[in-house]
C-alpha cells in the first residue's frame, strides 16, 4: 500500500485562500479529488490523506464530504477550534465519522506562546481520548516551542509537517538540527518527509539541496516515523507531483525494501488508521 499522507484540496478563493501570493499563481485555481485521481494512479499511489488549508470546520466538513464521495481519499485532518472550551461536543459531533482521523492548526501563523497556551495544550491533548491526531505545522523557528508543547502533552499520535519547515533556501541546517534532534527524542512524535520543494529554490533545485535534511531525519526518527508526504497542489509552485516523488524515491533505494515500505505507506496507515 503506497499512501500519499499529506495533500490538500480545495475550490479557490481570493479571500478564503490569500496566503496564496502572486508568486504562486500556479495554484490559484481549483483543486479537487477528480484532479488528483489520475496523477496518483500514473504514480502508482493507492490512497492519499486530505489535509486542512483553512481554519473553519467548514473546511473539515468539505474534505470529509470529498473523502465519502471518493475512494482516493482514505483519511481526512480537518481543523476545529482547539481552544474553544465547546471542544469535547464538537469532538463528540464527529465521532461517527470514521474518515476522521485527525486534526491540524495552522500555527506557523500564530504569534509565540501559541503552543504553550494552557488552552491549545488542553485542546490538543483531548484529542487523545477520541483516538485522534494531532498535524504539527511551524516553521524552523517555532520547533523549541514545539519541545516545550510536547514536555505537556500525553503519550498520544502525533506527527510533525514538511521537517518542521527547515528555510532550505537560504542555508539553514545547524540551527534546525539541533531543534529536531531534541524533538526526535520522543518516540511517539512522527515527522513528514514532505513540502522540502516549496523551502528549497523553487526554479533552481537538486536532490543535493534536500539530501542533507532527509539524512538527518532517517538517522534520527528512523524509517518507522517517516510518513512521505506530496504537499500536492502547494508542491506544484516548484514541482511537478512525478519531481517530489523522484525525490523521494532516489533516497529512498539504497534502504531495505521494508523500510521503503513503511516510509512510502505502511506508517501512514498506521498512523492515521486508514
Amino acid at each position: 500500500m503506497i499512501i500519499d499522507a499529506h495533500q490538500h484540496f480545495w475550490q479557490y478563493s481570493p479571500q478564503t485562500h490569500e496566503w496564496i501570493n502572486e508568486e504562486m499563481q500556479v495554484i490559484r485555481r481549483d483543486f479537487l479529488p477528480q484532479d488528483l485521481a489520475p496523477v496518483l494512479k500514473a504514480n502508482g499511489i493507492d490512497g492519499c490523506v486530505a489535509v486542512q488549508a483553512d481554519q473553519t470546520e467548514a473546511e473539515s466538513d468539505f474534505l470529509l464530504q470529498m473523502a465519502g464521495e471518493h475512494d482516493i481519499i482514505k483519511g481526512v485532518v480537518g481543523w476545529t477550534d482547539l481552544k474553544s472550551a465547546a471542544l469535547n461536543s464538537r469532538l463528540e459531533a464527529y465521532k461517527e465519522n470514521t474518515l476522521l482521523k485527525g486534526f491540524r492548526h495552522i500555527v506557523q501563523g500564530e504569534p509565540d506562546g501559541f503552543m504553550t497556551d494552557p488552552a491549545f495544550i488542553k485542546g490538543v491533548s483531548s484529542l487523545k481520548d477520541f483516538d485522534l491526531t494531532y498535524d504539527i505545522l511551524v516553521y524552523s523557528r517555532q520547533l523549541p516551542e514545539v519541545c516545550e508543547l510536547m514536555k505537556q502533552l500525553p503519550e498520544m499520535r502525533l506527527v510533525i509537517d514538511h521537517f518542521g519547515k527547515p528555510d532550505i533556501k537560504a542555508g539553514e541546517f545547524e540551527s534546525w538540527k539541533s531543534r529536531i534532534t531534541e524533538l526526535s527524542a520522543y518516540p511517539h512524535l512522527n515527522i513528514k518527509l514532505s513540502g522540502l520543494v516549496t523551502e528549497g529554490h523553487w526554479k533552481n533545485w537538486s536532490l543535493s539541496d534536500f539530501r542533507p535534511y532527509i539524512d538527518t531525519v532517517l538517522e534520527l526518527f528512523g524509517a518507522k516515523r517517516i510518513l512521505f508526504g506530496s504537499d500536492w497542489p502547494v508542491c506544484l509552485v516548484a514541482a511537478s507531483y512525478e519531481q517530489v516523488l523522484e525525490i523521494v524515491n532516489q533516497y529512498i533505494e539504497k534502504l531495505s525494501m521494508e523500510e521503503q515500505a513503511d516510509i512510502m505507506g505502511l506508517n501512514a496507515g498506521s498512523f492515521y488508521k486508514l
